[in-house]
């Protein structure tokens, strides 16, 4: 049964922290964050925020995962207000990879059909 409730807050806290990040957060760091999936641990005292952005340049990476960290704390509280949790999670910001992965394999396959004509 606990699982089904880790799906639920992990839902929840995904769409708001996509829109905290949308409406609240002023950093122009985390301006163009897609929040792309959370994982909660069983005991709803973590969740893991995986995002993607626009830019593969790696300074622009390592600003956005700056900017994340520095809005966390506001991130949290608002989510405090907005959930009806007893606790809110920890947050950790990862980025996606699977965007860069999809390329690369896309990539890959329109390479094997330009050498078969």
């Amino acid at each position: 049964m606990a699982k089904f409730r880790g799906l639920r807050v992990a839902q929840e806290v995904q769409r708001e922290v996509n829109d905290i990040l949308l409406k609240k957060v002023r950093d122009p760091r985390v301006k163009d964050v897609t929040v792309t999936d959370v994982h909660v641990t069983g005991d709803l005292s973590q969740a893991t925020v995986y995002y993607s952005i626009l830019s593969d340049l790696a300074s622009d990476v390592k600003a956005v995962q700056t900017g994340l960290e520095k809005s966390k704390g506001l991130i949290k509280r608002e989510l405090g207000q907005r959930l009806t949790l007893y606790k809110i999670p920890e947050l950790f910001f990862e980025r996606d990879a699977s965007v860069q992965e999809g390329n690369k394999i896309d990539a890959l396959i329109r390479d094997l059909n330009k050498k078969e004509f």
